[in-house]
């Protein structure tokens, strides 16, 4: 039920790591984990690896947007919020949107488009090069040549850019939102 009260300690902790889990996972996913990987395994390996840690990443971001939304909502209600807390519920809101929509559609398109590239890429002895730089020459040759797979990397790369556009702005949001918490704090 909604209120205008103070919400409990309870409340309070549960948001803020609701929020540090989603702001923690976006930083190690999107800036440690993708760099570690990519100069330490093969293309293939990573593409597998990474097929199977987006779509956990995207759904649990999801839900932590989704879980900070309906706390904040809760001790907010829609009449009594002033114009601060009225943006940062559009902030939540915007942050659940988009990353519903990544969760959704986008990390699925991709992680299908990865998986049919890999066996057009394994027909050609192509895939156990260690980093994406390695070896340009073959994967332009294969898309020369193979409509199909030309075609599939157009895509990969659209739905890359889509959901690397996605989590940045979720990122930006998480972002607000911790700054949002820290100016609301009175003390350390």
């Amino acid at each position: 039920m909604p209120s205008d009260r103070d919400p409990g300690l309870s409340a309070k902790l549960l948001q803020l790591v609701l929020l540090a889990t989603y702001w923690g996972m976006q930083i190690w996913f999107t800036f440690i984990s993708s760099f570690v990987m990519d100069s330490h395994l093969n293309r293939h390996t990573f593409g597998l690896i990474q097929s199977r840690l987006v779509p956990f990443y995207l759904h649990l971001g999801s839900l932590c947007a989704f879980l900070n939304l309906t706390l904040f909502a809760v001790y907010h209600p829609v009449d009594l919020l002033d114009d601060r807390e009225a943006f940062q519920i559009g902030v939540y809101f915007l942050c659940v949107s988009v990353a519903a929509v990544n969760a959704q559609w986008f990390g699925q398109m991709t992680s299908e488009i990865m998986a049919d590239m890999h066996l057009m890429e394994q027909a050609q002895g192509l895939g156990q090069d260690i980093g994406l730089s390695t070896n340009r020459e073959a994967y332009a040759k294969l898309c020369e040549t193979d409509s199909r797979y030309r075609c599939l990397s157009g895509q990969l790369w659209l739905y890359k850019l889509l959901s690397s556009l996605c989590n940045l702005c979720c990122i930006t949001c998480n972002a607000y939102s911790l700054l949002y918490l820290a100016e609301s704090l009175t003390t350390l």
